[in-house]
């Protein structure tokens, strides 16, 4: 994961909330974000992941209900 994503995770309290959600998304977050050619669309996408991952019911903007049981 880039510094910058894994910081902005961190700073915005956020990392455990990524954590939480299925590798995949995890995946196509970061994908997302760093296939971005112009710095103003990589911070766009970066604010988007962090504004669902803080209200927890969306994944690229479509709804998501979360997991029903925890990781092992």
């Amino acid at each position: 994961m880039p510094t910058f994503i894994q910081q902005a995770l961190v700073e915005h309290g956020l990392a455990e909330a990524y954590r939480n959600r299925p590798s995949y998304q995890q995946n196509d977050y970061v994908g997302w974000i760093i296939r971005a050619k112009r710095e103003e669309t990589r911070q766009k996408r970066l604010a988007q992941m962090l504004d669902e991952l803080r209200d927890g019911n969306r994944y690229m903007n479509m709804a998501y209900r979360g997991r029903t049981t925890q990781p092992q």
